[in-house]
């Protein structure tokens, strides 16, 4: 049988039980790097209510803190893949590890959330090294597709480890003291990490064909920051301004622009032939549109038990355990599965199961505060993610040649994370868009002192409803808190239907594009539809995925 990593073994039943020299520590490196990486990105969801308390934010600087991480992981990511394969993939961890440490000194010691912005940044630029660079680091030294699918759900499962973990680390410090605490904890993990990827990780370069394209990552990065930007400040400036609309322009040009250079590039770092291949360009499109779906919809969570419900921190980290944790506990049996299951049934059950989780969220009273209407759909959407995210990746790397294993790997970690910068911008605008709409109408008819009822006006027109929910209770305004509180549960509501659609949206592709892909087979067997063509210039036939 031949992998689609050019090696051939037996069809015995100890095939692909082979393990690399240095296999074992540089898995164990990867899992505790992008398990730092994921705390990084997790850690504000159970504190934007005490951010808002304490740095006096709003609704788009809220959003912004999710984003600035997202938005530099996403933009820097092709880049970086390229760096490890030039350079090696254990530097780039540990490179990447070390701008988490001084990413989250800056956030534990902001003075205001602009500052905290920064170290977000600076986190998202270190997470943006460690994803792609740990999980090249392990696929480049497994040995067969059960070793490969092996390995990316184990590192998939320390992912939402490091997410499950994070929000309950920052309700506990809040409780306790601070949550400029908990940054101090996640610098911490970060120097153990980096302690870890150097004693532990075997160093591995492809750098064949592999240079740095400086136009397409000038026009990928100033596209998407410029299109977020507008998507954020939309809701609360008013998508017909002018800083919007030339944001949105400006950025959709630049995008444009970048598809250009990318096609006339003679190294890409996005080699835009890799969607010639189904499986690649299917599990490309869904990895976007379900990771949107997933991660607006633990946005919409953070928020909804947060800034508009304002309730503990710690209760908001126990329900993140429902939501990420079943991705971490479920490793062994998504490993199995997909040994015996087609990824592309996984994935389709992954998103319908995130579709329904969804729905039931857009029943919630959000003058509930109980945690028990909850827990059956953060468990639908947290089995869902624990069925997707090995399961995008596994056909993704499975689907293209090995010398463009970094490429694929750095682009499937790029359109993943782009879903999840996507999630909070496209939630956050929809849902805070919503219930600016609803909050005016309601406040036109309610029968409230004028007083009241014209510092609420105010207060939202400059800040949204939500710093109208914040007002404490003697302050002029504050008589319109019920009002601020019923249209944001509507908002959020609406904003749950949306994830909920996106995931069926990506069931749905995921069902039909991959049909004649679904099928088990028992062994693997090569395939030429289509083929990809190597830096090099060569062909290597596209391997479908093994089923043992």
């Amino acid at each position: 049988m031949t992998l689609n990593n050019g090696t051939t073994v037996s069809h015995g039943p100890t095939a692909g039980a082979a393990r690399t020299p240095g296999y074992a520590g540089t898995l164990a490196a990867a899992c505790g790097a992008v398990f730092v990486a994921q705390v990084a990105n997790a850690l504000p969801a159970s504190l934007l209510g005490l951010f808002q308390e304490d740095l006096n934010t709003h609704g788009s600087q809220l959003t912004w803190i999710t984003a600035a991480f997202m938005i530099a992981v996403v933009c820097f990511e092709f880049t970086f893949g390229v760096l490890g394969d030039l350079f090696g993939r254990r530097r780039l961890v540990v490179a990447g590890t070390a701008l988490v440490a001084v990413g989250s000194t800056v956030a534990a010691l902001a003075p205001t959330v602009q500052v905290l912005w920064i170290g977000a940044a600076l986190n998202g630029l270190g997470a943006g090294a460690m994803f792609p660079g740990s999980l090249t680091a392990i696929t480049a030294l497994a040995r067969g597709m059960r070793q490969r699918a092996h390995a990316v759900a184990v590192w998939s499962g320390f992912l939402s480890a490091g997410a499950a973990v994070s929000p309950l680390v920052g309700g506990m410090f809040a409780k306790v003291g601070s949550w400029r605490g908990s940054f101090w904890v996640l610098v911490g993990l970060a120097m153990v990490s980096m302690v870890l990827t150097l004693l532990l990780a075997t160093e591995s370069t492809a750098p064949q064909g592999r240079r740095f394209d400086v136009p397409g990552q000038i026009t990928f990065a100033i596209g998407l920051i410029l299109v977020l930007y507008g998507a954020v400040e939309g809701p609360e400036s008013g998508w017909g301004t002018l800083p919007v609309l030339l944001s949105l322009t400006l950025g959709a040009v630049f995008l444009a622009a970048f598809v250009v250079v990318e096609l006339g590039a003679e190294s890409p770092i996005f080699d835009l032939r890799l969607f010639l291949n189904r499986p690649f360009a299917v599990s490309s499109v869904v990895a976007v549109i379900g990771m949107l779906a997933f991660l607006g919809a633990c946005f919409s969570t953070s928020m909804w038990m947060g800034p508009v419900q304002h309730q503990d921190p710690m209760r908001v980290g126990i329900l993140f355990l429902l939501l990420q944790g079943p991705a971490f506990v479920l490793i062994p049996v998504v490993s199995r599965l997909l040994h015996r299951v087609a990824a592309s049934w996984l994935l389709t059950s992954g998103f319908l199961l995130l579709a329904a989780g969804c729905l039931l969220f857009t029943r919630l009273d959000v003058t509930d505060p109980g945690l028990g209407a909850f827990v059956a759909p953060a468990l639908l959407i947290g089995v869902g993610f624990a069925l997707t995210v090995s399961s995008v990746t596994t056909v993704a790397l499975n689907s293209v040649p090995p010398n463009l294993a970094g490429m694929a790997s750095a682009t499937t970690n790029m359109l993943r994370d782009l879903g999840f910068a996507l999630g909070p911008v496209v939630v956050g605008a929809v849902a805070l868009s919503h219930a600016g709409s609803e909050f005016a109408t309601n406040l036109a008819g309610a029968d409230l002192p004028a007083a009241q009822s014209a510092a609420a006006q105010a207060i939202a027109a400059a800040d949204g409803p939500l710093a109208v929910n914040g007002l404490p209770p003697t302050v002029p305004g504050s008589a319109a808190h019920g009002l601020a509180l019923d249209a944001l549960g509507s908002g959020f509501s609406t904003a749950y239907w949306v994830c909920g659609i996106a995931a069926a949206v990506a069931a749905a592709l995921t069902a039909f594009g991959m049909i004649g892909r679904h099928a088990r087979g028992p062994a693997r067997h090569e395939v030429t539809e289509p083929d990809l063509p190597g830096q090099d210039g060569s062909s290597e036939p596209v391997a479908e995925a093994a089923r043992p």
